[in-house]
C-alpha cells in the first residue's frame, strides 16, 4: 500500500471555529483510507498567528510563542481525529517516531507540530522523508504555485510543473504568497529537494480537490517533482 503525507492548512480547515471544513476533509479522509496509508499534518491557522501575535504583545520569548502555535495546531488536529472517530489513530503524535508508531496501526493519522521554529509545512515533509511516502499533498488557500502573489500582481503565472530546485529558488526570491504566508517555506522546499517525495499544492478549501486528484490522478495545482507529468500515484 502506497503512503500519501497532507500537510492541511489550518485556515483551510477551520477558517472560523463556527464556519469549519471538518466534516468536509472527515469524509474525504474517510473515501480514501482503503486505498492508501495516510497521514495529515494539520496546521494551526488564523488562531495560532492570533495567540502567538497575544504572546508577543505579553513580551513572551519567541520560542514560547511557537510552542503556543503548536499546541492551536494539535487542538485542531483533535477535532479532526475525533471527528474520524474509528478511522483514526486515537492520540496526536507528537514526534515523528510516535507518528511512524501510529501508521502501522493501518489507520489515519493525524498530527499537529513538533517542535519550535518549524511550520506544518516542514513537519509534514520530513514526516514523508521518514515514512518513504510516495507523495506529499499541501492542500492551501491558494490553486497552486505562482511566480508572485496573484491578489497583487496581475501579471503573476500559475506554475504547472517545477524541479524542487526550482521550487526554491522561488522561495529564496519571496516570489511565491499565499495569503499572508508562503505556500511552503524554505526548510520544507529543501527537504523535498533531498527526499525526492514528489509534492502536489492544491487549493484546499475545496476539499474535493484532494479526492480528484487521488481518484483520477488529475493534478489542477502544481506538481513539483524531478519527473513531469503524473505522479505514478
Amino acid at each position: 500500500m502506497k503512503t500519501v503525507v497532507i500537510s492541511l492548512g489550518g485556515s483551510v480547515l477551520v477558517p472560523d471555529i463556527g464556519n469549519n471544513n471538518i466534516k468536509q476533509y472527515r469524509d474525504v479522509l474517510r473515501s480514501l483510507k482503503d486505498t492508501c496509508r495516510i497521514y495529515v499534518v494539520v496546521g494551526g491557522g488564523g488562531e495560532a498567528r492570533r495567540y502567538i501575535g497575544a504572546a508577543r504583545g505579553l513580551a513572551i520569548d519567541e520560542g514560547t510563542a511557537d510552542e503556543i502555535g503548536i499546541l492551536v495546531t494539535r487542538l485542531n488536529a483533535t477535532l479532526l481525529m475525533r471527528a474520524l472517530s474509528k478511522d483514526c489513530y486515537p492520540q496526536i503524535p507528537e514526534s515523528y517516531n510516535d507518528a511512524l508508531i501510529a501508521g502501522e496501526s493501518g489507520k489515519i493519522v493525524i498530527m499537529g507540530g513538533v517542535t519550535p521554529a518549524q511550520t506544518t509545512d516542514a513537519v509534514a515533509a520530513v514526516l514523508a522523508e521518514r515514512a518513504g511516502a510516495d507523495l506529499l499533498i499541501n492542500a492551501t488557500s491558494v490553486d497552486g504555485i505562482y511566480t508572485a502573489d496573484p491578489r497583487k500582481d496581475a501579471t503573476a503565472k500559475k506554475i504547472p510543473f517545477l524541479t524542487p530546485d526550482e521550487l526554491i529558488a522561488i522561495v529564496q526570491t519571496g516570489r511565491m504568497d499565499a495569503g499572508a504566508n508562503n505556500v511552503i517555506d524554505l526548510v520544507a522546499a529543501k527537504i523535498i529537494q533531498r527526499s525526492r517525495v514528489p509534492m502536489v499544492v492544491l487549493d484546499g478549501r475545496e476539499p474535493e480537490s484532494l479526492l480528484t486528484l487521488m481518484q483520477t490522478k488529475e493534478i489542477n495545482g502544481s506538481l513539483v517533482s524531478y519527473t513531469p507529468g503524473p505522479t505514478g500515484f
